[in-house]
Order: C-alpha cells, then structure tokens, then sequence
C-alpha cells in the first residue's frame, strides 16, 4: 500500500501548465483590477479541480504565503484558519 504524497496530488491539478502564472501575483506591481481579474480566471479553474480539497489542506498546513490555492487567497486562507482557531 503506497501512501499519497504531494507529489500525487501536484500531478493532477488542473492548474499545471500554461495557466500556472494566474495562481501567484506578477513580481510588478498590480493594479487592484487586474489582480481581481486574474484571481477570477484561478479560481475558476480551482473550481474544476479534482484535488482542490488537498490542495487547500497543504496551503493552510504549510502555511503558504502567496497565490491560490485550492480555490482561496492569502486573505482567505487568513480568513478561514483565524475563523477555525478563534
């Protein structure tokens, strides 16, 4: 029996490939417009994603910092662990 790892949820994402830059901010500044643009365009493909609910288990146990992941932002995420601990 092989225990699941990163690396076999990683693989099935939906947001591998070209699309992978929608899921973090440019390194330039971005207009508030554009950010709330791009992160449209991510979670909706969050949304199709077979492995979303892992994907969001790793983001708010590692702690990430930047991007989306499974379908919520860094704000969100925030969000959601202050609102589960408080």
């Amino acid at each position: 029996m092989s225990l699941p790892t990163i690396d076999t949820w990683r693989r099935r994402a939906a947001c591998r490939g070209p699309e992978t830059a929608l899921f973090f901010p440019p390194s330039s500044t971005e207009r508030r417009e554009d950010r709330d643009e791009r992160e449209a365009r991510a979670k909706a493909i969050c949304r199709q994603c077979e492995v979303r609910a892992e994907c969001l288990d790793h983001a708010l146990r590692v702690g990430e910092m930047h991007g989306i992941w499974g379908g919520l932002n860094e704000m969100e995420r925030r969000n959601l662990l202050d609102a589960t601990y408080s």
